[in-house]
């Protein structure tokens, strides 16, 4: 029933913050494993065709680092090993006004999807990546290899 749910909760929460321009802070990751393919995610929810770093909302009191091994653990099972920051950017879409921390961190775990936020969770070659991966995904993975500036903006 949950997982019924979720989709509808999803857009029911960002319509909601998007029309009271709340402010939100979030975390994404770079995970890499010994043989430095990246970990990708498909949610169940929102633009599920699409690859995206996994990552999530962080809790009130809660510090960015923290937030990102909870939902790197939570969410794929995997544990954030060498886990730094690497940026800070803000986003704009639908409205919202969010904070995005993009860390990097190393994990050797097989991923496993938790089955209620997440569909699909791999790890992938660098130089084999999925068509369907997001623009800032895609912008992530180039600025982290140096094949495009930073930008400020996710």
């Amino acid at each position: 029933m949950l997982r019924l749910l979720m989709p509808l909760a999803y857009r029911l929460r960002r319509r909601t913050m998007s029309l009271l321009g709340l402010r939100t802070r979030g975390v994404k990751l770079l995970v890499t494993d010994r043989a430095g393919r990246v970990l990708l995610v498909r949610h169940r929810y929102g633009r599920t065709e699409l690859h995206m770093l996994p990552g999530g909302g962080i809790a009130r009191g809660e510090a960015p680092v923290e937030a990102a091994a909870r939902e790197l653990r939570e969410e794929t099972g995997c544990i954030a090993r060498e886990l730094a920051l690497l940026a800070r950017h803000e986003s704009r879409t639908e409205g919202r006004r969010d904070t995005v921390f993009l860390f990097a961190a190393r994990s050797d775990e097989v991923p496993v999807p938790d089955g209620r936020e997440l569909e699909e969770a791999a790890f992938h070659p660098l130089d084999d990546l999925p068509d369907t991966l997001s623009p800032a995904t895609r912008r992530r993975i180039d600025e982290w290899q140096g094949h495009r500036e930073r930008s400020p903006d996710w």
